[in-house]
């Protein structure tokens, strides 16, 4: 059994315009990005499927000619899931056309906000210098803090759940 060459390139092409539309801040190309991608996933699982075969209903042939459910399964799942999130963007690209006549996702005085924290916080780290003198991670410390008990290292710790005993076994 041998997979059509051109299936596996149709199906990385489908995957990488998926994931190139998908990183968009326009709300209309992430929704045609996940399609794509929904699309190239349930083409990598009719891949994946192989040769297919004989319904085990069908008559009763040998059981090596049956054809996997697994992946017809994962294909409706798939089709199933892609239907739901594409459902779900459509009613958020329609209420952000309502909203500000507009589907592209703007920049708030938060995100504007984070990212310039995220800058100083980069340099900062540029400016540190470590200490080579430090055994651990940890700070004044000679060995490491985590220490691991057992019941007998503590005797207020004592195990009692509830055993099997040869009398009370039905």
């Amino acid at each position: 059994m041998s997979v059509s060459g051109v299936l596996i390139v149709v199906m990385a092409v489908l995957f990488a315009c998926g994931v190139y539309a998908m990183l968009e801040r326009s709300l209309t190309r992430v929704l045609i990005g996940f399609l794509l991608l929904g699309n190239a996933a349930n083409l990598l699982l009719l891949i994946v499927m192989g040769f297919p075969g004989t319904a085990p209903f069908f008559g009763s042939g040998d059981p090596d000619e049956f054809s996997d459910p697994l992946p017809q399964a994962l294909m409706l799942t798939a089709i199933v899931i892609t239907f739901a999130v594409s459902a779900f963007l459509l009613a958020l690209i329609y209420r952000s056309w309502q909203l500000g006549q507009a589907d592209t996702v703007e920049d708030d005085e938060e995100d504007i906000a984070i990212r310039e924290r995220g800058a100083e916080t980069d340099e900062s780290m540029d400016e540190e210098v470590e200490d080579t003198d430090a055994t651990t991670d940890f700070v004044d410390v000679d060995t490491s803090p985590i220490t691991v008990l057992d019941s007998r290292d503590v005797p207020a710790l004592r195990d009692d759940a509830p055993t099997d005993t040869a009398g009370g076994a039905r």
